[in-house]
């Protein structure tokens, strides 16, 4: 079952800092969709995901947020 963290309104670098939380604290293989606001949010998120050894299966935009659909991989801490 996938797991939902919406970070709307939540500035930089805190959103990111809940996404890895929620991440540690998921098996691998488990999906997270992650609701960010448009702009500096969700590249920095998108950038730092990617970084940490996960895979961004799916994105999605609309006018006023983003969706990242996250798979938890390995990470690089282990």
């Amino acid at each position: 079952m996938n797991q939902i963290l919406d970070l709307r309104g939540v500035p930089c670098p805190m959103n990111y800092v809940h996404t890895k939380l929620r991440l540690e604290e998921m098996s691998e293989g488990e999906v997270l969709e992650v609701f960010l606001d448009k702009g500096e949010p969700f590249s920095n998120v998108s950038r730092s995901i990617k970084e940490e050894g996960h895979e961004i299966i799916k994105v999605d935009r609309s006018e006023e947020f983003c969706v990242i659909v996250v798979k938890k991989g390995g990470g690089t801490n282990g």
